[in-house]
């Protein structure tokens, strides 16, 4: 792994970051996967303080959208960000990191660090949908295949196009 940049700074994902956002995913996202300013901007407010960014010399390079959720509960692609009023998961709906970063680890670190957060507000589990054959790299994030009890979570899963899999793990103390 590349060593981490100095100059590399985190912070939670603030409006003012939609149209970067915008450019990493298209630099990651076929058209089928690419989200609208409108909807990044409608779930940044719907989940304050839950999604992160990546930044050098002042430039996002990475981002990771987030919300607090229950386990078994995903939100469909395109979909609004629907918190939980009594959370036990973080759900990550989307991580990506512009090809100009890659190789730096900003993936992972900026996953253990919303993981951090979420343990700290008393979060027991963290989900998301793997898509696009990342499947491994969030294995070794310590993600494994969980079923879906619901079939309202199973037609939301189905909204992802490929081989989509909603993954989960625990968050130990």
């Amino acid at each position: 792994m590349t060593p981490l940049p100095l100059d590399l700074e985190w912070r939670c994902a603030a409006p003012a970051d939609v149209p970067r956002m915008l450019e990493i995913q298209r630099a990651c996202y076929g058209e089928a996967f690419l989200e609208s300013g409108a909807l990044l901007l409608r779930r940044l407010a719907a989940a304050p303080g839950t999604s992160w960014v990546a930044l050098r010399a002042g430039r996002v390079q990475a981002y990771l959208a987030a919300y607090p959720s229950r386990l078994g509960r995903l939100t469909p692609l395109h979909g609004e960000f629907e918190p939980a009023a009594a959370p036990d998961t973080l759900y990550l709906h989307d991580l990506a990191v512009h090809p100009e970063a890659a190789g730096a680890g900003l993936g992972p670190r900026l996953v253990a660090r919303a993981l951090e957060q979420a343990r700290r507000d008393g979060l027991r589990h963290s989900g998301l949908v793997s898509v696009q054959a990342s499947h491994a790299f969030w294995q070794r994030q310590g993600y494994a295949d969980h079923a879906l009890a619901q079939a309202r979570q199973r037609q939301r899963l189905a909204s992802y196009p490929g081989a989509a899999r909603y993954m989960a793990r625990a968050l130990a103390g």
